[in-house]
């Protein structure tokens, strides 16, 4: 199985077989197919509405058209090493398109927030997905009022660029970030 491991954190991609299990049978299923503990997400019903779509209509599709880059198509199970179970997830928009660009997105449940999980998952796929010398920026947004979610892209080097409105399921408006090379 392919991860990428720090001191506290494993990611782990999920291929499209995991991706239907969590799909059909629903997250207590996949942590079991991992051998994790269970652990019940504890998020905003805005990242719950985002991976869920994501789920569907994003990973699902698009691991099942691209099975040998499905780690560019996926999401990561951010894996708490210290006590076997899944903390978040974290993933990217695709392979680079022809500008070079990508997209990031990440969550964590919020027992674990505020101990820089998410700055440390973060940096951790963007040096991977930097290795690909095709890959020029990796993009970002963050709700305007999420303080803690800008703070973990300050920490890795990403710039605001610019703000919008964007629609899951709610109107709400973000910042668009960009790290580049």
């Amino acid at each position: 199985m392919i991860s990428i491991q720090t001191s506290r954190l494993q990611l782990i991609p999920l291929d499209h077989e995991m991706l239907q299990i969590w799909s059909t049978l629903g997250r207590e299923s996949l942590e079991k197919f991992l051998n994790l503990l269970p652990n019940s997400w504890e998020v905003e019903k805005f990242y719950q509405d985002e991976t869920a779509f994501a789920l569907c209509d994003f990973w699902l599709p698009m691991t099942k058209k691209f099975p040998l880059e499905f780690t560019w198509y996926t999401n990561w199970e951010i894996i708490l090493k210290e006590k076997t179970c899944s903390i978040g997830g974290i993933g990217l928009s695709g392979m680079p398109n022809n500008e070079g660009c990508t997209e990031i997105g990440y969550v964590i449940d919020q027992k674990f927030r505020g101990s820089g999980f998410a700055t440390e998952a973060v940096g951790t796929l963007k040096n991977w997905a930097f290795k690909d010398p095709d890959l020029k920026i990796i993009k970002a947004e963050t709700p305007t009022l999420n303080l803690h979610s800008q703070k973990v892209l300050q920490k890795n080097n990403f710039k605001i660029v610019g703000e919008k409105q964007i629609n899951i399921p709610e109107p709400i408006q973000v910042y668009g970030w960009e790290c580049v090379r």
